[in-house]
């Protein structure tokens, strides 16, 4: 796996027990660490209304990371498009990749960023969900106006996130480099790879496709204290099972305590399987294999776990025996 450039995705999540403020502390550290380690970009992604993830705006995380580093790449994995003007995205992301030359990534998505639908509301000014067809003008939109009006110097470079086949096709017909969510919807990924490779027009922004898969990865010593790591966002997904609206990020102790149904755990037992937890030769091997079965230019980790420290020590297991 050593030839696969690894990356992050940060979520910033917001502890039980602790304020956002202590998060947002956290941002610059975490990027001069990962910095350090020989990481190639840090993604932030946009939620809103959450009690386990701060509503912090990736431009600005990623402003606030590219001032206090040097080489790391810096973005948004993904700034939401129905949200926000494609004039404003292009503007704040020129302006970005203006100042902080070659190091600036616009990695667009389409969801809402919450499960709350009068947040979603708020953000779209009342429109209902964003349609296929005005998804697909917003990102056209958005090119443009990086191009034709915002340009300060050099572009940032754009990706499109995907999760399904109609976000992978999309990319494919724009010509973007494409970032799959296997942290999110893991079953969809193979299909969405086939049907990216398999209508990809080459463009201004991609001669040829370019893979990112984002994998959800847990490293620590032993496979017990990567498990007990991992507990916290078990339970936030045995929520999300339930149907129930996002719950605070509790602590491995609480994590520890909470009872899951038997369908729970078959459901978090599968999803884990998909992705990559456990001692570092295990996480490796399974990187590995997914670098294989997806042919990815490039694996972005995800490591949701409730220590800043156990974070940082992840990465720097993963990196240390890639």
């Amino acid at each position: 796996m050593a030839d696969i450039p690894l990356s992050a995705l940060e979520v910033a999540v917001v502890q039980a027990d602790t304020r956002a403020v202590d998060t947002l502390r956290d941002t610059a550290a975490f990027a001069q660490e990962l910095e350090r380690l020989g990481y190639g970009r840090i993604w932030y992604a946009e939620h809103h209304h959450s009690p386990a993830i701060g509503a912090f705006p990736p431009v600005v995380l990623a402003a606030h990371a590219a001032a206090s580093t040097s080489v790391i790449r810096l973005g948004s994995g993904g700034v939401l498009a129905p949200n926000h003007a494609p004039l404003m995205l292009a503007e704040q992301f020129g302006t970005l990749a203006a100042l902080h030359e070659n190091r600036i990534d616009l990695g667009i998505g389409r969801g809402p960023g919450t499960f709350d639908e009068a947040t979603a509301r708020a953000l779209r000014r009342g429109a209902g969900p964003t349609t296929d067809a005005e998804y697909r003008d917003d990102i056209a939109a958005i090119l443009s106006y990086l191009v034709d009006e915002v340009a300060l110097g050099p572009l940032p470079e754009p990706w499109l996130l995907a999760s399904s086949t109609s976000g992978a096709t999309l990319a494919a017909e724009l010509g973007l480099p494409v970032a799959l969510a296997h942290h999110i919807r893991p079953d969809n990924t193979h299909a969405a790879l086939d049907r990216y490779r398999a209508a990809f027009t080459p463009s201004r922004w991609s001669e040829r496709p370019r893979v990112l898969v984002c994998v959800e990865t847990i490293c620590a010593e032993t496979e017990e204290e990567a498990a007990r790591l991992a507990g916290p966002m078990d339970v936030v997904k045995a929520g999300l099972l339930k149907g129930a609206s996002e719950i605070p990020f509790p602590t491995p102790a609480q994590a520890a305590a909470h009872t899951f149904t038997t369908q729970e755990q078959q459901a978090l037992t599968g999803f884990r399987a998909q992705q990559a937890t456990g001692t570092p030769e295990t996480v490796v091997r399974r990187l590995t294999q997914l670098a294989d079965e997806t042919g990815a230019d490039e694996l972005m980790l995800t490591t949701p776990v409730y220590d800043f420290r156990d974070r940082v020590r992840s990465y720097e297991l993963v990196m240390k025996n890639s």
